[in-house]
């Protein structure tokens, strides 16, 4: 598809026009025209096998939660949303500037494409092994606010931990990404529909696992007190080396200096999520919630970084940092228009407002067939998850709509700053919408049995 774009600058005096300048410009790289129908077809694979894995997460989550690690050193819940959120701070964030740059045309020649590729790897290393130190800080200060006390042996372990945890992670998932995105251009298919889904499938699942097996590891050597202090030391001193890689593409390298603020800030809401989480799991009345908080925060931050990315590659595509195209110059929708409207992110968002509660429905079926969560599936459990959920999405949607405008005319790149806020306002509003949902049916429940 060959795309005519035409620039047109005019120059005033005062409010007298004296003069203007044009440029046209027409380039093989566009976005293709597609239908609802379209869309829903090529996320709907990906949504459903990123649901599935985040069901994974949930089950291991549910099963992990009674570990002695676990038990012993509860702060670990706190970074579960922190490192689980990775995904979003970092390789959603990688997925979708490397669906733009594909859908650009800045990945078609060989050279292009590996720097891109290891520049982009390497940044990610950095922002992992940074944000995985920091998340375990926060979750020690966290902690020790609720405790009264901070124990050195855990706070190393946490430590150790978490930086281990978000450097595996990024690594493998990272490559996933690349490979996902080189592989859906080179068949046709729009990397922004299917890169973030497959990031969320995985993602969730790798992560927990990681870290469950590698705190369970530290916390089992925890009598070898320098072995997690050296640990964490290791992946710290290798910082310098992935940001030498990354600098050595220039748009990477303003990320590098310019992209700190978002992954930090989006760290600290997860960090939030995860206080709630550790508050709410080791209460009986919350029993069964382990299993259900990576897929309602996976689904809900899955579906936002889809919307997130596609209006940034149309932004790309049509306009020019600063200033937004015609067709959305209007003043900013509200939560209703921005799902009625007919321009092309509007149709995206209703397509995935709608897959809300058929994907839910499949995902609960799936965790009740392999018994997971410890509560029945009740009609009055289903229709209040459910309503947590569609709220959650909604929210989400209306939010990344404000939040790419409001970036975009600012000169900012949504790709960079954009993600990592959603995925973390996502985790936030599904813990909490959660926690609240199970307070809501255990007081519907109680007042049912006249208690």
């Amino acid at each position: 598809m060959v795309v005519t774009h035409l620039a047109l600058e005019l120059r005033f005096q005062g409010k007298k026009l004296r003069g203007f300048s044009c440029r046209l410009t027409r380039s093989a790289h566009g976005l293709l025209p597609e239908s609802s129908w379209m869309v829903a077809a090529q996320i709907l694979l990906p949504y459903l096998m990123s649901g599935l894995g985040m069901v994974g997460a949930g089950i291991v989550m549910d099963e992990v939660q009674h570990w002695e690690v676990f038990e012993e050193i509860s702060e670990v819940f706190i970074l579960v949303p922190a490192l689980v959120g990775l995904k979003g701070n970092l390789e959603m964030t990688l997925a979708s500037r490397l669906s733009t740059a594909a859908n650009t045309g800045q990945m078609d020649g060989a050279q292009q494409q590996w720097r891109m590729v290891l520049c982009n790897l390497a940044l990610t290393q950095v922002q992992a092994t940074v944000v995985g130190f920091l998340a375990a800080v926060a979750a020690v200060g966290l902690g020790g606010l609720t405790r009264g006390r901070v124990d050195i042996i855990q706070a190393s372990v946490l430590c150790a931990s978490s930086v281990t945890t978000a450097f595996i992670a990024a690594l493998s998932l990272g490559l996933v990404m690349v490979a996902v995105i080189i592989g859906s251009r080179k068949v046709g298919i729009n990397p922004d529909n299917v890169a973030t889904p497959i990031a969320a499938s995985l993602g969730d699942l790798i992560t927990l696992s990681v870290l469950a097996g590698v705190s369970n590891l530290f916390f089992c050597y925890r009598d070898t007190w320098y072995l997690p202090p050296a640990v964490c030391g290791f992946f710290l001193l290798l910082i310098p080396v992935w940001v030498m890689i990354a600098r050595r593409s220039p748009p990477i390298s303003e990320v590098l200096k310019s992209g700190w603020q978002p992954v930090i800030l989006a760290m600290s809401i997860s960090s939030i999520g995860g206080l709630i989480l550790d508050k709410t799991v080791s209460n009986p009345n919350f029993e069964g919630m382990a299993v259900f908080t990576p897929v309602i925060n996976g689904v809900g931050g899955n579906l936002v970084a889809i919307q997130a990315s596609r209006m940034s590659t149309y932004l790309h595509c049509w306009s020019v940092p600063g200033a937004l195209p015609f067709i959305m110059s209007d003043n900013c929708p509200g939560p209703f228009a921005n799902l009625c409207s007919s321009d092309v992110n509007s149709k995206s968002a209703r397509v995935l407002i709608l897959l809300v509660v058929p994907g839910h429905l499949l995902f609960l079926y799936t965790i009740h067939l392999l018994q997971g969560g410890h509560n029945a599936m009740t009609p009055i459990f289903i229709v209040f998850y459910l309503c947590a959920a569609q709220l959650q999405v909604g929210i989400l949607l209306y939010v990344a709509t404000l939040m790419v405008r409001w970036l975009w005319r600012r000169g900012l790149d949504p790709d960079n700053f954009s993600i990592p806020y959603l995925t973390a306002l996502g985790d936030l509003l599904g813990t909490g919408f959660l926690a609240l949902s199970f307070r809501l049916i255990m007081m519907v429940s109680s007042t049912g049995s006249g208690v």
